[in-house]
């Protein structure tokens, strides 16, 4: 009787108390603890600061809930610290991926794995269901703050969208029903005033996930549903005329999205981190070594309007080729026929009569200049032999827009396009796109994206704005802003109409841009006439590489200030851009990543003496410098500086 009694007890109380699992990150500085009770559930430490708490998460189908009264039958936890290559290496050359792990098998052919890293948490779902198709219902994501947050994000009216709204910021107490939903990436400043970055990775075959405010620190993932009908809506998109009941019909043994947050006590290690890389997928192209990333000359923002020109400018021939001279002068690899290439948007076939396009892509091998063709995605998707004929043609990759949305159909097609580009050894930029979650790893023939606030936006890119970007936008993927205006103006007297765009902030600022935000394909967006006489800057900016073997953060607080430096090779640059909430900003920085071994020629841009009123003033000055060396670093508002260190020979 006694041994039924003691029986009983232990079973009475494994059901009244929650099982509890904890892992911390290699360093121990992160701990999560996860509770196992009626639902599953977990909280997130900085070493005694309390991140989240009881977080929660669950997976609908049709007829249960995974996650919902749990069943643990089996656990596995190991520590996994490996270096990988990736094939277009944004930041690193080598990237460690270091990391415990502890995957929790549930009764119901589900389980949930976690990872602990020493700068943040990531979880995802994985599933061993029977069925071949499983419909998902919702995706329970709840976060809870344990006080007051401050977070900053880009709030949108629908799910239609470009990913393209200004940021804003708010407590996380006001974040609620009442207010709009976000687009992810979703930055968090603690009490402690530490940083949160809350994304995804390894998105495929599922929608995107937004974070809607329901309570006072209480937030949700919310997800686009199914699109089920449609009808025409213009030449560039349609319009969604009914949904399923369920965000996603996927099959029943698959691994879901990462739901990670990178932590960090200071806002400079956001600039380093890697996480969609380090949670994305492997690269799936057998032999990647025809992905060339690169810089590409634009012809839309400036309106191809060439001048001091024995020509008539335009979306024509003859300017064609001086753009393509232009990038051949300065070694850029590519330039980018927007829109007007074609006769019409909708037939990917039939260039503009005013171009002979063929022309134009045997002019350009002559001068080791490459094609890059627009297109609207509703035209990729009704021509999808088009990646095979432009292969033919000599086109070396595809810019593709106006896409605007996330749902799983959508995901599924992004991941359909660089299939098919990769097939025929194209790559892909997508504009009207929404943010990085993987796939660019898994098909690193996806050099970029935009869905960013980028100069397109004219007074819209602010500066006060672009300075959230590296810790936010940035932080989670290449990012296609395409920079480089050569009309500086300060904010209180900005104007900007095509065919004379202007770009906020002085012309050091626009030049660290180079140095400061990433993207397998940059753009250089003005006039090739305004870059000519503006050469100096022109050299430095086609000097600056797109990849990199190494990134160290020197100065950083998001949303005021960001001061990089990155290696290629044995050259060093370094760029640093300000907002305006301060006249000046000065920083000592020493230069001891530096090898101590030599002694290096820096050429540096800053702002002129007059930066602060009339943007385009810059100054350039060159001086040998060495590793034991602390410089000084000076910004006016809205500003930036941007150099070039290498060895002396």
């Amino acid at each position: 009787m006694k041994q039924f009694i003691f029986l009983f007890l232990m079973f009475f109380s494994v059901n009244i108390f929650a099982q509890k699992e904890i892992l911390s990150s290699p360093d121990g500085s992160i701990k999560i603890q996860i509770n196992l009770k009626d639902s599953i559930t977990y909280s997130v430490f900085l070493g005694n600061e309390k991140i989240f708490e009881n977080n929660s998460l669950n997976l609908k189908l049709k007829d249960q809930v995974l996650g919902k009264q749990p069943k643990l039958i089996g656990k596995k936890a190991e520590q996994v610290n490996k270096q990988d290559k990736p094939v277009v290496p944004l930041k690193f050359s080598t990237v460690t991926n270091h990391y415990n792990t502890l995957k929790l098998n549930f009764k119901d052919n589900y389980s949930v794995e976690f990872r602990a890293y020493n700068n943040g948490v990531a979880y995802r779902f994985i599933t061993d269901l029977k069925q071949t198709d499983s419909e998902i219902f919702d995706e329970e994501f709840i976060v809870n703050t344990p006080t007051n947050f401050t977070a900053h994000l880009q709030q949108v009216g629908s799910f239609k969208t470009s990913y393209e709204d200004a940021y804003s910021k708010m407590n996380t107490q006001d974040f609620n029903s009442q207010t709009k939903m976000a687009t992810l990436p979703v930055l968090l400043n603690t009490a402690q005033d530490h940083k949160i970055l809350i994304s995804e990775s390894n998105l495929t075959d599922y929608p995107a996930m937004f974070l809607k405010g329901i309570a006072p620190n209480k937030m949700k993932g919310v997800f686009p549903k199914v699109p089920l009908t449609f009808e025409d809506e213009g030449d560039r998109s349609m319009k969604i005329t009914s949904h399923a009941n369920y965000i996603a019909k996927t099959a029943g043994k698959r691994n879901f999205p990462w739901r990670y947050f990178v932590i960090t006590k200071e806002d400079k290690q956001l600039l380093e981190n890697t996480m969609t890389y380090n949670l994305a997928e492997a690269n799936k192209i057998k032999d990647p070594s025809w992905i060339k990333p690169g810089q590409v000359s634009w012809e839309w923002w400036n309106d191809a309007s060439p001048y001091h020109v024995d020509f008539v400018s335009g979306y024509n021939e003859e300017t064609y080729k001086y753009y393509i001279d232009f990038a051949s002068n300065f070694g850029i690899s590519y330039i980018i026929m927007d829109e007007g290439w074609a006769k019409s948007t909708t037939d990917p076939f039939t260039p503009n009569p005013n171009i002979d396009l063929f022309k134009l892509i045997e002019y350009g091998k002559k001068k080791n200049v490459k094609i890059v063709l627009w297109l609207t995605w509703l035209t990729v998707e009704h021509h999808f032999d088009l990646f095979k004929t432009f292969s033919d043609w000599g086109i070396a990759g595809v810019k593709i827009d106006f896409m605007d949305r996330s749902d799983q159909w959508m995901v599924n097609y992004y991941e359909r396009v660089v299939k098919e580009a990769a097939k025929y050894k194209m790559f892909v930029d997508f504009h009207g796109s929404f943010k990085p979650a993987g796939l660019e790893y898994a098909y690193p023939n996806l050099l970029s994206y935009e869905g960013v606030r980028g100069l397109e936006q004219m007074g819209g890119a602010t500066v006060s704005n672009s300075l959230y970007l590296p810790f936010m936008r940035n932080a989670v993927g290449p990012m296609d802003f395409t920079p480089g205006a050569m009309i500086n103006m300060q904010p209180e007297v900005y104007r900007s109409e095509r065919p004379n765009s202007a770009g906020m902030g002085t012309r050091a600022f626009q030049m660290a841009l180079y140095v400061v935000f990433e993207s397998g394909l940059q753009m250089l967006a003005d006039n090739p006439t305004n870059y000519y006489q503006n050469k100096e800057c022109t050299e430095f900016i086609t000097q600056v590489p797109t990849t990199w073997d190494e990134t160290i953060a020197l100065e950083a607080k998001a949303g005021e200030y960001a001061l990089i430096a990155k290696r290629k090779g044995d050259q060093w640059f370094i760029g640093g851009i300000n907002n305006g909430s301060q006249e000046n900003r000065e920083f000592k920085v020493k230069l001891d990543f530096l090898d101590k071994n030599k002694e290096y020629d820096m050429t540096s841009f800053e702002d002129g003496i007059n930066a602060g009123r009339q943007a385009m003033d810059y100054k350039k000055q060159q001086r040998l410098v060495k590793q034991e060396q602390v410089i000084f670093i000076k910004m006016v508002k809205n500003g930036g500086w941007a150099a070039r260190l290498t060895p002396k020979k």
